[in-house]
């Protein structure tokens, strides 16, 4: 069977509602500017890492078919950004981007704004600009050892995180962050066990004795030299370059933000701040204009409740697609048989169906499209799953084909069934 092609105003991903999250594709400023209506005043977390304008390109490693996820021989170079050296430019698109954000936070709300040297003193000037010098809370250094070492001038080793409240009503929760110390305390303080074997020390100040207890929590400083890099092998990488470790997301959003609430990435690239809102019980938003980015967060966004707008590929003809469908006990069965899309430099000896990222089967609900079954790729499931079942519901059965490069388009199938 060749299904017909149709486009959709939204893809939303198990629950009708889609209430714990969305995914934007598109330009950043339109798309805040979208936002206004209905999320003015109501996110908490604001965490964007913008470009920096290093005038470089940067690439995603598209993995290609089974080879390219299990054994990483077929690796696809994708142009995933390019910066711009345009500081004039640059500083006015941030401006507005800025405004837009400073509008849907709360007022009780946070923001995050990570950058390195290169934009480290005219953001500052313009986040005290916009947030107001009082609302200036940290100037984070993120330390981490990565990368070589220079000859010419000491290695820049860290990024700089301005952290900005909205108001002096911000919520700010330092104890979801505490964690036990990597290294005990010393300071020439005595060393104690106590009856119950705990570990603490001790030191006599102006007549005062001070206790603390190998294993007390404690809360970090605006210095974060305890998270690592993403490693170039590091499980969580995702390909996309810039990518910024699990760890440092979760614990922004832990101490700006609590169950429930909305965060939100202007800039969601590789998507670990979505990931992160996600494993904490919170709302997410992010947006991103680069196709593949997508894809990226149909991975890591698996199983959540959350709509993406703007990923039909309205622009482009629809590949070649063949399926056949058959009706089960309680599901109707799709296989895919044929995908045929052109790719640039695909891997030499790639199979037809190594184009395809993701696929995914559904119904029909007026403009909507709703998934109810996808097949991912992944490390542990590089093969990818040709077969699917959805679940028998009233409505008129779809499915959803993206290729590697992140462009997605969309089916209406023939009464599950029939030929």
């Amino acid at each position: 069977m060749t299904p017909e092609r149709i486009h959709i105003s939204r893809e939303i991903r198990r629950g009708r509602a889609a209430s714990r999250g969305l995914y934007r594709l598109g330009d950043c400023t339109e798309a805040l500017e979208a936002l206004r209506a209905e999320y003015a005043g109501r996110i908490k977390l604001i965490y964007m890492d913008p470009p920096y304008l290093t005038g470089d390109k940067f690439y995603m490693r598209v993995r290609v078919g089974e080879q390219g996820w299990q054994k990483g021989r077929n690796v696809l170079p994708v142009l995933s950004f390019s910066d711009t050296r345009d500081r004039e430019k640059y500083l006015s698109g941030m401006r507005r981007v800025l405004t837009l954000c400073r509008e849907l936070l709360s007022e009780d709300g946070m923001i995050f704004l990570h950058i390195d040297f290169r934009l480290h003193p005219h953001m500052r000037l313009l986040m005290d600009e916009l947030f107001g010098e009082d609302n200036f809370l940290n100037e984070i250094i993120w330390a981490y050892q990565t990368g070589g070492r220079s000859l010419r001038h000491f290695s820049r080793k860290h990024d700089v995180i301005l952290f900005y409240r909205k108001s002096e009503h911000y919520d700010f929760n330092i104890d979801a962050v505490k964690a036990p110390p990597a290294a005990p305390r010393t300071n020439h303080m005595r060393r104690h066990v106590d009856p119950d074997g705990r570990v603490y020390r001790s030191i006599r100040v102006g007549g005062k004795l001070y206790t603390y207890y190998d294993d007390d929590p404690v809360a970090p400083s605006d210095v974060w030299s305890d998270l690592s890099h993403l490693q170039q092998k590091d499980p969580e990488r995702t390909g996309y370059d810039t990518q910024k470790p699990l760890a440092l997301l979760n614990r922004i959003v832990r101490c700006a933000s609590r169950p429930g609430e909305w965060v939100l990435d202007p800039f969601a690239g590789s998507g670990t701040t979505l990931e992160a809102a996600r494993r904490n019980g919170r709302n997410f938003i992010g947006i991103d204009s680069q196709p593949l980015t997508v894809n990226i967060a149909r991975r890591r966004l698996k199983g959540a409740d959350y709509a993406i707008l703007g990923a039909d590929n309205a622009g482009e003809d629809a590949p070649l697609c063949a399926v056949e469908t058959f009706v089960g006990i309680g599901f109707h069965h799709v296989i895919l048989k044929r995908f045929e899309v052109d790719i640039p430099g695909m891997p030499e000896g790639a199979e037809p169906l190594d184009c395809v990222d993701n696929w995914s089967v559904g119904y029909l609900r007026g403009d909507d499209y709703e998934v109810m079954a996808e097949g991912v790729r992944t490390r542990r499931q590089g093969a990818l799953q040709c077969e699917l079942q959805a679940p028998v519901y009233a409505g008129t059965p779809a499915m959803c084909v993206s290729d590697v490069l992140g462009r997605s388009w969309y089916y209406k199938l023939a009464e599950f069934g029939a030929e």
